[in-house]
């Protein structure tokens, strides 16, 4: 017997991503819940643990106790510059023009207690300030 329906319909995508901008950062810290028992664990997924563990090992305190930079950053602190360009390689973006396709990521701008990135040309900028003998105190972090 042969039926004659349409087998290439395919059921319709659920609406993914924010509908509007986000109002303001979430709050994430070492409180908050996650599950490692989860069955699709994405990159992003990890962040959590990932600064949640990062949290408890005291690497903020280690990242301002080690590094001396004489100018003062605007847009984030420090600590927040060299966080996000750590779970950025977390996560699998290598070079800083990637830090783009993370601008508003909810994960991770929670994660910086921040509203969205700023632009890549910032994060250079942090880069270009950094005096040579910073190779060596990011080193010992």
């Amino acid at each position: 017997m042969v039926t004659h329906e349409n087998q290439d319909t395919r059921p319709s995508r659920s609406p993914q991503g924010s509908e509007g901008p986000i109002p303001e950062a979430n709050k994430i810290g070492a409180a908050t819940p996650y599950d490692f028992e989860g069955k699709n664990l994405t990159a992003y997924g990890g962040l959590l643990p990932v600064a949640t563990m990062l949290e408890k090992l005291g690497f903020q305190q280690v990242v301002e106790e080690t590094l001396r930079v004489k100018r003062i950053t605007r847009v984030m602190s420090l600590y927040q510059f060299v966080l996000a360009m750590v779970l950025a390689l977390y996560v699998g973006f290598s070079r800083l023009n990637h830090l783009r396709f993370l601008e508003r990521e909810p994960m991770l701008v929670g994660i910086l207690k921040v509203l969205r990135l700023p632009p890549q040309c910032t994060f250079w900028r942090f880069l270009a300030s950094l005096h040579l003998g910073m190779a060596q105190q990011l080193l010992e972090v």
